[in-house]
């Protein structure tokens, strides 16, 4: 027991002193944040306005009500001009148009102006801001023509909302979980891969530099698996609370500097509220990393017996991985199922079996315990699960105390499994 802990203290310091652990575990939430933000700003300000002729070929507009549109919605800008159409239609562009727009004549609000062409010099993305646009104008038109007060706009464009609210736990929010469980299940899918291809590749480098040789010779090639296994899967842990401290520490800033009503900082804050006061965090957080944890050394031990088998080939390293990398990709694809429906059969039963419980039920888990997920799910999630490790742990090392100590030879599935069921 001693050597393994000897092991799992060499494999997480020598990791946790690294440059690049330091700058990935400070650098990434900032980067994050620069992302998200920055990409936000970066996109509202590199806006174009789009400038359209309006040639009215049916006299239905006037420009008085073109302009009250235009200061309404400054995202596009509708001109109706009084040129000449042909001239205009020649060198829109040359009178500084993006496009312009042929309203035929005897077009009536009833018929003749369901399809329209907005002819540009470039092909446009879409043409919502400017479709939308003229049609509140068309739509104005056709409610004084029909005699529709302003009260019976309202009443004619209101819009039903219907908002699910679970019973059994009123703060509950469905959209801040969905958000949640998705953002859970893609950060244990990609710890799943990065950390699991780390795992494999500390092997393949000691059976390449003959360490593992030295190293076996004092201690068992299970302890020397396990070490390693714990002492990377601690690296990726450690980083998690890291993470998870930023993140509250972000909370309370923006908590205490909230700013005026209605300002963009306030609005922010009480989004991040809401999420906080919408769910059972400790228990979100305290499942978290079960699963991260629990996935982790699922996984690794699995990658740990491939790179024992494999020699410095990376190509043969991805070749008998791709089984394992299938099944983490296929957890994926049954977490956006179970985002959609939580409680339906497929969900359950990826949230159970333990090949791809970790990212589903973390995608299940913010709906609500009990009330989503009855609590006999989520604890025969949890032994399957811890059944699976061990299950696992043993397998791979029976594959690894053999693999280990070979070379030359390119194993293949069939031929580990000997390995592994050998007596």
């Amino acid at each position: 027991m001693n050597k393994t802990i000897l092991i799992i203290k060499r494999e997480f310091l020598t990791r946790v002193r690294k440059r690049t652990f330091i700058i990935s575990t400070l650098l990434f939430p900032l980067l994050y944040l620069g992302l998200v933000f920055g990409m936000g700003y970066i996109g509202e300000k590199s806006k174009s306005v789009l400038k359209i002729a309006v040639i009215d070929s049916s006299g239905l507009l006037d420009r008085g009500r073109v302009e009250r549109a235009n200061a309404a919605d400054v995202s596009s800008h509708l001109n109706l001009v009084t040129d000449s159409a042909a001239t205009v239609i020649k060198n829109f562009e040359a009178k500084g148009y993006d496009g312009y727009l042929v309203l035929p004549a005897g077009a009536t609000v009833e018929n003749g102006l369901d399809k329209l062409i907005l002819h540009t010099g470039r092909t446009l993305g879409s043409a919502a801001e400017v479709q939308m646009k003229l049609g509140n104008i068309l739509n104005e038109i056709k409610y004084e023509k029909l005699g529709i007060d302003e009260t019976k706009r309202k009443a004619l464009s209101s819009q039903l909302t219907i908002k699910p609210q679970n019973v059994n736990d009123e703060k509950a929010n469905s959209n801040v979980a969905s958000t949640i469980g998705m953002v859970s299940g893609f950060l244990i899918y990609f710890i799943l891969l990065i950390y699991g291809s780390q795992v494999m590749m500390g092997v393949m480098e000691e059976k390449t530099n003959r360490i593992a040789e030295v190293m076996v010779s004092s201690v068992k090639p299970f302890q020397l698996m396990l070490g390693k296994i714990v002492g990377i899967g601690l690296v990726a842990f450690t980083q998690f609370i890291l993470w998870i401290a930023f993140i509250f520490i972000i909370y309370n800033a923006t908590k205490v500097s909230g700013g005026g009503e209605g300002s963009a900082i306030n609005s922010m804050v009480g989004g991040v509220q809401e999420v906080f006061t919408s769910l059972n965090l400790p228990l979100l957080l305290g499942s978290f990393a079960f699963y991260f944890m629990g996935g982790f050394f699922f996984y690794s031990s699995l990658y740990a017996a491939i790179g024992s088998a494999v020699n410095e080939d990376m190509r043969e390293a991805q070749s008998l991985s791709f089984p394992v990398t299938m099944i983490v990709i296929f957890a994926i694809m049954l977490m956006t199922i179970a985002i959609k429906d939580p409680s339906s059969p497929v969900a359950v039963w990826g949230s159970i079996i333990p090949f791809t419980s970790p990212i589903v039920m973390m995608a299940r888990i913010p709906f609500g315990v009990p009330g989503t997920v009855p609590v006999w799910q989520l604890a025969l999630s949890v032994g399957l699960l811890i059944g699976g490790f061990a299950f696992t742990t043993w397998f791979a090392g029976k594959i690894y105390r053999t693999g280990i100590l070979m070379y030359g030879k390119k194993p293949s599935w069939k031929e580990m499994l000997k390995w592994a069921f050998r007596k």
